[in-house]
């Protein structure tokens, strides 16, 4: 679904400070992957060059099987992955149902009931909503491009243990029931026990690779 091939990262200006060190690894469909690792340690580097917002310094970023620097950044993005930013990431001034459109052709009112997101708070201004309210917006509008990759950054970092917990579940089914790859950057030792399988980043490399699942 998505694969690093050899992939180094670091700052033009800093380089003998490498943040991503000649990493590997193939990211598959149907399996929910928790990336931990401390401040620092490269996860959202990692996440950015999965994205294709950012670029690699040496290797390669595939998905099904393609280079998608070769395929265009753009077209990896609309195509490929929808984002979950921690900050939520919303247009201030829309409806949830507005914010999700922006994601793509898919039917905003069923994503968002499907979210759990009712007829009257579809109708408020985003900024009216809850934080966890929030982050299920944000969650729709990431399924609404139908994109088979769902990438996330902290997205339970800002709620909750309940609502966390719930959006956990609502990932663990797009994993499972969607067949999507669903990798998520988290802190959150409760999100990583969920996870299928938890990478951590550790000086530049993925150290251990747990609790994969075969499909």
């Amino acid at each position: 679904m998505l694969e690093l091939k050899d992939v180094s990262y670091y700052y033009r200006s800093q380089k003998d400070r490498m943040i991503l060190d000649h990493v590997s690894y193939e990211f598959k469909k149907g399996v929910m992957y928790a990336v931990l690792g401390s401040s620092g340690s490269g996860k959202t580097t990692l996440l950015s060059l999965l994205a294709g917002l950012d670029v690699p310094v040496d290797g390669t970023v595939c998905a099904v099987g393609e280079d998608i620097l070769k395929k265009g950044l753009n077209a990896h993005r609309r195509d490929h992955v929808s984002l979950v930013f921690q900050n939520y990431n919303l247009i201030d001034y829309l409806t949830p149902v507005e914010n999700v459109k922006l994601g793509g052709r898919a039917d905003a009112e069923k994503l968002l009931t499907q979210m759990g997101i009712d007829k009257m708070q579809r109708k408020r201004n985003v900024m009216q909503l809850s934080g966890g309210q929030q982050q299920r917006v944000a969650i729709a509008r990431a399924l609404a491009s139908k994109a088979p990759v769902l990438l996330a950054d902290e997205p339970t970092g800002n709620l909750d243990e309940d609502t966390a917990g719930e959006i956990i579940s609502i990932f663990q089914k797009l994993a499972h029931e969607q067949e999507k790859c669903v990798i998520v950057v988290t802190h959150s030792r409760e999100l990583a026990e969920q996870a299928d399988v938890v990478l951590r980043l550790k000086k530049g490399k993925i150290a251990d690779d747990t609790g994969i699942v075969e499909n």
